[in-house]
This record gives C-alpha cells, sequence and structure tokens, in this order.
C-alpha cells in the first residue's frame, strides 16, 4: 500500500464520520485505543479475542480460560466473539462471565450458521442459552450462509433489542466479491473478514467500502495463513519494533491492522493468557504510519 492509497482510505473514513482525531485517544492517555462503532457512535476497544479453537475446552481447562478474559478486561478489552461451529466455546464462555460476573464487562459477539429462517432462530436461541445472557452485542451471519433469510430476523431482533448490532463474516478472500454485494445491498453494522501484512485483499475494495458505507471492520485471522507468526518467531524483531512499542511479532502484527483507518476491532484467537496479555498490548499507541507500513512490508518481504 503506497502513500497514496494510504491517504485515499484515510479520506473514506473521514466521509463516513470515522475521523482519524475521532478514533484516536490523547497520546497522554493509557488505556486501549477505541474506536467508534460508526452505525452508533459507540467506543469500541481495538483488541478483542476470538474463541474459535483455544476455548473450545474441557471443564478442567477452564481456570485458564478464565485468566484470558481477566486478562483481555483488565487490558481494556471488551470483545469476545465465538459461533456454534466452535464446540464448546460458547458454553465456556458463558459459564465463564457468569462465574466472574462479567457479562456488562464483554462485547459479546457471536453467529448463526444454518440454513432456513426457523433453523437459524433456534440455534442463535441456544446461542442465548449457552452464552447465559438475555441481549448479545453483535449477531453475525457467519460465512454469508443463508444470509438473506436470517438477516430478516436480525433486524426484527434488533428492533426488538435481543441485539444490539448485527453483520455479516467470512475468512477468505475468495468471499470478498460477496461480502461486497452484501455490504452494497443491504445496511449492516460490521463485517468481519480476513486481513493481515501476508493477506492484504481486503485493502482492495472492502476496507474503503467498508468505510464509506459506515460499516465497523473486526479482522480475524490476523497473523496470516501458512504459520507466518511461526516463521517471524525465528527472526530477531526489527530495531524499528520499539518505536511502536513492540515487544513481539504478535504486536507488530496487530498494529499493522490497527494502522489502516477502517478497521474498528481485531480479534485474534487464543486460550492462553500470556498470548492474551501480549495481543493486548498492541491497542495501545503508538500506531504505524504510511511511512512505517511501507517499511514494515518490505522488511518483512511480503
Amino acid at each position: 500500500m503506497n502513500r497514496a492509497d494510504f491517504l485515499r482510505l484515510a479520506a473514506a473514513a473521514v466521509a463516513a464520520g470515522i475521523s482519524p482525531a475521532a478514533r484516536t485517544q490523547a497520546p497522554e492517555d493509557p488505556s486501549m485505543q477505541r474506536r467508534p462503532i460508526p452505525s452508533s457512535g459507540e467506543p469500541l476497544p481495538v483488541i478483542g479475542c476470538g474463541t474459535w479453537r483455544g476455548f473450545d475446552a474441557r471443564a478442567g481447562q477452564r481456570g485458564q480460560l478464565r485468566e484470558v478474559l481477566r486478562v483481555l478486561f483488565e487490558g481494556g478489552g471488551s470483545v469476545v466473539d465465538s459461533s456454534p461451529m466452535y464446540g464448546a466455546a460458547e458454553a465456556a464462555v458463558g459459564e465463564l462471565l457468569s462465574s466472574m460476573d462479567a457479562h456488562e464487562q464483554a462485547f459479546l459477539a457471536t453467529k448463526v450458521w444454518t440454513r432456513g429462517r426457523d433453523a437459524g432462530i433456534r440455534q442463535m436461541d441456544q446461542s442465548f442459552a449457552l452464552l447465559r445472557d438475555e441481549v448479545v452485542d453483535l449477531m453475525q451471519i457467519h460465512n454469508l450462509l443463508d444470509w438473506r433469510a436470517h438477516l430478516t430476523t436480525l433486524r426484527d431482533w434488533k428492533a426488538e433489542g435481543r441485539i444490539r448490532y448485527l453483520g455479516i463474516t467470512h475468512y477468505t478472500d475468495s468471499a470478498h466479491d460477496d461480502l461486497e454485494a452484501a455490504i452494497r445491498s443491504e445496511p449492516v453494522d460490521f463485517v468481519q473478514l480476513n486481513y493481515a501484512i501476508d493477506d492484504r485483499g481486503a485493502e482492495n475494495r472492502l476496507l474503503p467500502l467498508a468505510a464509506e458505507r459506515g460499516v465497523a471492520v473486526m479482522v480475524n485471522r490476523p497473523f496470516g495463513g501458512g504459520g507466518l507468526l511461526r516463521r517471524l518467531s525465528r527472526r530477531a524483531l526489527p530495531s524499528w519494533a520499539s518505536e511502536l512499542n513492540c515487544a513481539s511479532w504478535a504486536q507488530v502484527l496487530l498494529k499493522f491492522i490497527l494502522a489502516h483507518p477502517a478497521v474498528t476491532c481485531v480479534i485474534p484467537g487464543t486460550g492462553n493468557p500470556a498470548h492474551m496479555r501480549d495481543n493486548v498490548a498492541a491497542g495501545y499507541e503508538p500506531f504505524p504510519d504510511a511511512a512505517g507500513l511501507r517499511r514494515m512490508i518490505a522488511e518483512l518481504q511480503i
């Protein structure tokens, strides 16, 4: 991404009412950065926790997951993202939040992942029961499965107050055209998509479109594909990482994503408290500017 592209995307964010000044806290504020959800203006912490794999755990592992949530909340985060397709993750999240008396600290996001309106309602009702909450902050249509049928239900439930926001998701570049078509045709509050330093296809149309349409962007798969983080872990951090207050490659990769003006939140998945603590630290300023982004891409030869 060159400087002209970066400035164009920043301009799109401003046009959508997401000005950089509004998105960034004062440098002297030591808390995690929060960015407004465009459809409401509600500030959302920029680092959350994905529960795929990490929270699909046996009851004996719940103590470790409890610590993951404690680290997230104490670090200023709130977003916990799950799905019925994540095994026992929804049940684990609901049990832990109840035992911690922490439902009010969480921005709960989950998904519907089935075909048919009635089947979708049954599945979402089950998610409410597993999460042990009467209101889900964000209900998303997972991988766009039968999305038109579910969107009608989600609109009704948002009007009734059962959910606060509705969204759509996918995790592959091959679905970006479909995500784009959905965003252009229907109003949604959130889009969840794949974006990483080695997976930048969303920069072409989806991120500018989200900024233009006032759609919050939640980023999944932030550490890329093909074992990028594992490969980088064998390399020493470059000297410029300290300029961004980065102590790990995970923080470098997360700050690359958060430098984009259209990104609202990133949700690296983990069931490891140490990894959660490391991820949380990426939510604090500073973030790379356009020159810094070019340097990061060149350094990593991606």
